[in-house]
């Protein structure tokens, strides 16, 4: 479904993604790890098309999406969760959700779907709360329902458990087992832990200074010492 090929990237001149290759199957977790620095984040700003490619190709559905402007990716069906999460602190918990519709039409892009509350029950309990007032594992939650509330058929997570108290990361693993147990949606994790990662992978691929360096079935993760090499 997600197919990035050669894809290249530049900072003041410092060749920051070097020749990245990388799949992501359709309806199966792929979980992308590396150490602070390696280029996980900038990978992702350009799938989503908030950075121009300097050389390379994004495929998704069999199509080239590298000249595709940000909205017309999220429309494609590419939702994204970024690091930091990113809500509208002065927004209510309700108001940070329907901005995830923004891209729907007709009656979908007006009422918060049922499902995002079934997830994360507590988005019900304080939907008339603002964003700012809740707490870091309770904003990941929002981040998380806001870009489901479009519906994505590719699902991007840049380190959800990142500043995320334990029980929170329970939660957030349980609902991404469930969304991956359907098997129609496709799910991008870029994660530092590897234990949650691993215990949700179906593929991994590993990053080290701009490239991937290794990549294998889930189940391999352990037996490829993929921990040693993220601790290097």
């Amino acid at each position: 479904m997600l197919e990035i090929e050669d894809l290249h990237q530049y900072y003041s001149g410092s060749h920051i993604l070097r020749g990245v290759n990388l799949a992501a199957p359709a309806g199966r977790v792929t979980a992308l790890l590396g150490r602070n620095g390696v280029g996980k984040s900038t990978l992702l700003k350009a799938l989503l098309g908030l950075l121009p490619l300097r050389g390379g190709r994004i495929r998704w559905q069999g199509e080239d999406i590298s000249g595709w402007p940000t909205h017309r990716r999220v429309r494609a069906g590419i939702g994204y969760v970024p690091q930091g999460r990113d809500i509208f602190g002065r927004l209510t918990v309700e108001e940070n959700l329907r901005m995830g519709l923004a891209g729907l039409r007709g009656q979908a892009a007006r009422q918060v779907p049922d499902e995002i509350y079934a997830l994360f029950p507590v988005l019900r309990d304080m939907r008339r709360r603002r964003g700012g007032d809740l707490s870091g594992g309770q904003q990941q939650q929002l981040a998380i329902g806001r870009a489901l509330a479009a519906r994505p058929r590719l699902l991007v997570l840049d380190e959800p458990t990142e500043g995320i108290q334990p029980s929170i990361i329970k939660e957030i693993e349980a609902v991404i087992r469930q969304l991956a147990a359907g098997g129609e949606m496709t799910i991008l994790l870029v994660e530092q832990y590897y234990d949650f990662a691993a215990s949700l992978a179906d593929r991994y691929a590993v990053m080290s200074r701009g490239e991937v360096v290794r990549q294998g079935a889930g189940v391999e993760m352990q037996d490829e010492a993929v921990r040693g090499l993220l601790a290097i």
